[in-house]
């Protein structure tokens, strides 16, 4: 095996069939809980270590290159997997097969959490783990900071720039959300031109710019719901904790879908269940227009993903090859990474009770200080406001 992707792409060593690949990737998306760590480390040991399907230098350019797309990376890295072993065949269904098992299970709790007249220990479960959500965005913001300083690069100048950038994406998530995606732009283009020094752009540069121009249609309706999840599927660089900042505005102050208590309750559910937290969006989807919605946003939130590597695989090692792409996520990446920490302080303005700030201070001493995983932060959130309802305290 090789870790060449472009041109002459390796066959795997044996075709794998396709009742293979369901039957391993829907394990993968039953079992996946903890987020994008989780789900590499389980793609390394299925494709590389058991099955020797893909081999190690490969599988790790495959996973530097999925960080350089928008959207949600590990996902992606699954769909790749699968596409190496059966092409198109392969990467639908695989992608398909990993992304099931989480988005039955949110939409089901959906019904639960989103009921207009929920039992107590509901509504203290929700409250709970709401209260625990903006320590978890501080925490993921922390764990994206050395290697997007390490990408940068040395000295005072490339340093200070970070600084800027984080800065400004942090500031436009806590006060300007809606328009976070053309900031995180605005900061990858700034490098870009940095970098360049005055040559001209490349065309690989400029495919950036009609999202600039797309950011500005708003529609209203089932139009809406469909720009909503596809500005997070397709426009939400970095972690997957960036489509915090993005949906908020949107989902709580410009169409009305949630509430602030709501949203929060999303959030923690996309954090709870196995697969990518950009599953969050069923919810909003859900509370938007049924069960319908909520299969419509989980469509078009994960079809960019779906595409970026149908088409783009065979062509992975050029794209990380690419100084503007290069240079974009090089600009991008702090802008995200603000933008995550910064989106922790109107998520905690949404708290309706007193006894949620303990909490979120437990949350914080549970990720930081003891350095324990986000699941059982939240599942441990939810028990204490479980407690807290049954106790008589408003919940």
């Amino acid at each position: 095996m090789t870790g060449n992707f472009g041109g002459d792409v390796p066959e795997p060593p044996e075709r794998v069939a396709l009742r293979t690949i369901a039957r391993e990737w829907l394990r993968l998306g039953c079992i996946g809980f903890g987020g994008p760590p989780t789900h590499i480390a389980l793609l390394r040991r299925l494709c590389v270590e058991e099955r020797q399907w893909i081999g190690a230098k490969e599988f790790e350019d495959a996973i530097a290159t999925t960080n350089l797309l928008p959207g949600p990376a590990s996902t992606q890295l699954a769909i790749f997997c699968a596409w190496r072993l059966r092409r198109s065949a392969g990467a639908l269904l695989g992608g398909v097969c990993f992304i099931l098992p989480g988005l039955v299970l949110i939409l089901a709790l959906s019904v639960v959490f989103l009921a207009s007249h929920p039992p107590d220990w509901v509504l203290g479960a929700a409250a709970g783990a709401g209260a625990a959500v903006p320590a978890v965005a501080l925490s993921a913001a922390w764990r994206l900071v050395p290697a997007s300083r390490d990408r940068i690069g040395a000295g005072n100048t490339r340093q200070v720039r970070w600084a800027l950038y984080a800065l400004v994406g942090g500031a436009a998530a806590a006060t300007v959300g809606a328009y976070l995606v053309l900031v995180i732009l605005a900061c990858g283009l700034t490098e870009i031109v940095i970098r360049r020094q005055g040559r001209p752009w490349s065309g690989s540069a400029r495919v950036f710019l009609p999202a600039l121009i797309l950011h500005g249609t708003a529609v209203g309706g089932l139009g809406a719901l469909v720009w909503v999840a596809f500005k997070v599927g397709a426009l939400s660089y970095g972690g997957g904790f960036v489509i915090v900042p993005l949906m908020q505005h949107d989902v709580v102050v410009t169409y009305h879908w949630m509430t602030d208590a709501q949203f929060l309750n999303a959030v923690a559910l996309g954090q709870i269940t196995p697969g990518p937290v950009v599953q969050t969006m069923a919810v909003v989807g859900y509370a938007a227009g049924g069960l319908g919605g909520g299969l419509l946003a989980a469509l078009i939130v994960f079809a960019p993903s779906f595409v970026f590597v149908l088409v783009g695989a065979p062509h992975f090692d050029q794209i990380r090859a690419n100084n503007s792409v290069e240079s974009f996520l090089t600009g991008a990446g702090p802008a995200v990474i603000g933008a995550i920490a910064g989106s922790a302080i109107p998520l905690g303005l949404t708290f309706q009770h007193l006894w949620q700030i303990p909490v979120l201070a437990g949350a914080v001493v549970w990720l930081f200080a003891a350095r324990r995983g986000v699941v059982s932060g939240l599942l441990l959130a939810g028990t204490v406001g479980i407690l807290v309802a049954l106790s008589g305290v408003p919940a």
